[in-house]
């Protein structure tokens, strides 16, 4: 069977968000799998011959921006682009990114999670509005679902009162970039940061509030001054929306030197600003999957995660388990963590087995057989 595929390439932009990331590793893989004959590439209105110059700034066309989806307020000339009959009669549509245009429709999307429904305090408005309006559409459209985890998967058919059936998990990965480095291979890059390897945590997250980054900071607070002085927290990702009293936080404890925002740390410096960590932490109590976990644990650091949501399925018996805001708990557990020796090489021999049963070639060819099923 010879499959003709339209990939929508929305989250492609110099600064990959996980979704992007994910678009990324699929227009990277699925034009070599077997059974695909050829991909076209689709952006907000316009053919895109290469993806890889949506990932360089110079180079990028000036297209709507991803972020809230602005491309859906141009749903016209979507859909007038898009009513090029010939391509869609003989392609499958894939929206990894929530939604698939009418033209699209017997196509497949991605749902990464359901935050915007189980936690709309946490995003922008005229998100919510979006996805009230439209995602129910692309979801009805679809011929089918996929998402990150099995915990989603059953999310999303309990959440539409679809049948499992239509849905399938179909894990991310760390990529090949994350993975464990001596102290020489990182030292250089880390001193750009004033860091040297071993001596700092890290949290890598969009600050926002089901990410738990206040309940963090006030746990790291709480440790023992010689702790804190010893590894004090970096916090690198987007700023986020609804995080002005993380920012009072972390400006306090930046005063006192036991935590440091980093802002966006660039693509080529973020696996070695892992790979130097003495301990990495993601206490987000709700994702669709939680790539940074994964991207720790393949740079062998020690991990700890929220028990929450899919993170114990997706980090497998690796990661520490911790409740955010239990403050005095997970502050206890941060302790244990940094300093238990033990439990420090069984998290990384664990952590390193867990993701690397993960890869970007396993998720592209799980989804080629998805569209299989679809076509």
């Amino acid at each position: 069977m010879s499959l003709r595929l339209i990939l929508s390439v929305e989250a492609l932009e110099p600064r990959l968000s996980g979704i992007g990331r994910y678009s990324w590793e699929l227009a990277r893989r699925v034009p070599h799998a077997d059974g695909i004959s050829a991909v076209r590439f689709y952006r907000n209105g316009q053919w895109i011959d290469d993806p890889a110059t949506l990932l360089d700034p110079p180079a990028t066309p000036k297209l709507w921006g991803n972020k809230p989806l602005r491309w859906l307020r141009k749903r016209n000339r979507w859909a007038l682009r898009l009513r090029d009959r010939a391509v869609m009669r003989s392609h499958l549509f894939h929206g990894p990114n929530y939604f698939l245009p009418e033209a699209g429709t017997g196509g497949v999307i991605t749902v990464h999670d359901l935050s915007v429904f189980r936690y709309p305090e946490t995003h922008p408005v005229d998100r919510l509005r979006q996805f009230e309006r439209y995602f129910r559409l692309s979801v009805d459209r679809a011929g089918h679902i996929i998402t990150d985890s099995e915990t989603t998967r059953a999310e999303v058919a309990a959440f539409l009162g679809f049948d499992l059936g239509r849905i399938t998990a179909v894990p991310l990965a760390a990529s090949p970039d994350f993975r464990p480095r001596p102290p020489e291979d990182v030292r250089a890059r880390l001193a750009r940061y004033d860091l040297a390897p071993q001596g700092y945590a890290l949290c890598v997250s969009t600050v926002e509030p089901r990410k738990r980054i206040a309940e963090l900071l006030h746990a790291w607070e709480k440790l023992p001054a010689e702790v804190r002085s010893r590894w004090p927290l970096m916090v690198t990702g987007g700023a986020g929306w609804l995080s002005d009293a993380v920012r009072g936080l972390m400006e306090k404890g930046a005063r006192q030197g036991w935590v440091r925002y980093l802002g966006f740390v660039p693509n080529d410096d973020l696996p070695l600003l892992y790979a130097g960590a003495a301990l990495f932490i993601y206490p987000s109590v709700y994702e669709g999957f939680g790539l940074p976990p994964v991207e720790a644990m393949a740079s062998g650091v020690p991990t700890v995660v929220a028990d929450a949501s899919c993170l114990p399925e997706v980090t497998g018996g690796a990661a520490m388990l911790v409740a955010p805001e239990d403050v005095d708990g997970f502050s206890a557990r941060l302790e244990q963590a940094l300093l238990d020796g033990e439990w420090r090489r069984d998290a990384i021999a664990k952590g390193l087995a867990v993701s690397g049963a993960y890869s970007w070639d396993r998720c592209a060819r799980e989804t080629v057989a998805v569209y299989k099923r679809t076509e």
